[in-house]
């Protein structure tokens, strides 16, 4: 019976191709995945008269950083902007925390009812009031127009929970026990060994929370009528949807620069794009290094 004999340097490259073509695919999705981000870019430093014309692609054409300057000008701005960081740090260190609090306790073998506590949990995720429930609750509550109607609701995330729970389920009960023997406690076990050996998890709740936080607008626009409190998205949804907000009429020496540059209106809303989305993208390499490991561990089933 003859035998097929293989030449090993076709396979080799053979599977070189294979390579080669794989790496053009990854190429080309990563180029329409990040493109445009960058056209964005581009257009908000490009010469105004090149980008109401439309005519910037692939490099600026032209520089222009007027937009910019206007935009650190706008105090609207800045007030908006120090509105979210108030709402993503509070919602953050509340989501992170909330979820550790509520999955520690589903981590406890002897608790009863845990079961039915965990399948109770999963029917909002599927089931909920919807908006003019949530609406009176917040009303009723005395929170609408407050800073503590974006913060509060948003604090308790059911998916964090059975996140950090299935991540708590990997932590060995022999290091549990023997917390135990030495006399600590439930809080001592939880604060002292469980969430210092959790980073990993916490990290994918934290940048979860901060995305979510950073790029929500809705809420605001439901229960916050006072711009005052409005977020810096919120902010970016009157710039760019509604158009209320006229940013090179900040003084007279502004308006007449603006008089001046008539074409800069649309530069500007690719500006303000650029300046609300690059300080959350640049958040992401700090929690990077924990961030896949816990996102995997906290996806598989118990």
């Amino acid at each position: 019976m003859a035998q097929v004999r293989r030449n090993p340097n076709k396979i080799r490259e053979g599977s070189v191709v294979v390579d080669m073509i794989l790496y053009a695919i990854a190429f080309v999705i990563c180029l329409i995945t990040l493109y445009p981000f960058y056209f964005v870019i581009i257009m908000s430093i490009s010469s105004p008269q090149e980008v109401a014309a439309m005519n910037v692609f692939w490099f600026p054409k032209g520089f222009n950083l007027s937009s910019y300057e206007l935009i650190v000008k706008d105090t609207k701005m800045w007030w908006s902007y120090s509105n979210t960081l108030i709402y993503v740090g509070a919602g953050t260190i509340l989501n992170c925390l909330m979820a550790v609090l509520g999955a520690y306790p589903l981590t406890v073998r002897k608790l009863k009812g845990r079961k039915w506590v965990v399948a109770f949990l999963l029917i909002p995720m599927y089931f909920g009031g919807g908006l003019i429930p949530s609406y009176l609750l917040v009303n009723k509550l005395g929170l609408y127009n407050t800073m503590f109607a974006i913060i509060i609701p948003g604090m308790v995330s059911i998916w964090n929970i059975i996140l950090v729970r299935t991540f708590f389920t990997t932590i060995p009960d022999g290091l549990k026990e023997s917390a135990f023997i030495d006399g600590a406690s439930h809080l001592q076990l939880l604060f002292k060994i469980i969430i210092p050996i959790s980073k990993p998890i916490l990290a994918v709740i934290a940048i979860y929370s901060i995305v979510g936080i950073w790029n929500s607008w809705f809420d605001s626009l439901v229960y916050l009528p006072n711009e005052k409190l409005h977020p810096l998205q919120m902010y970016l949804y009157r710039v760019v949807v509604q158009q209320s907000v006229d940013l090179k009429m900040l003084s007279l020496e502004d308006t007449k620069n603006a008089v001046a540059n008539m074409l800069s209106n649309i530069q500007l809303k690719y500006a303000i794009i650029v300046f609300t989305t690059l300080p959350v993208i640049f958040t992401y390499p700090f929690f990077q290094k924990h961030f896949i490991k816990g996102a995997l561990l906290g996806s598989l089933k118990e």
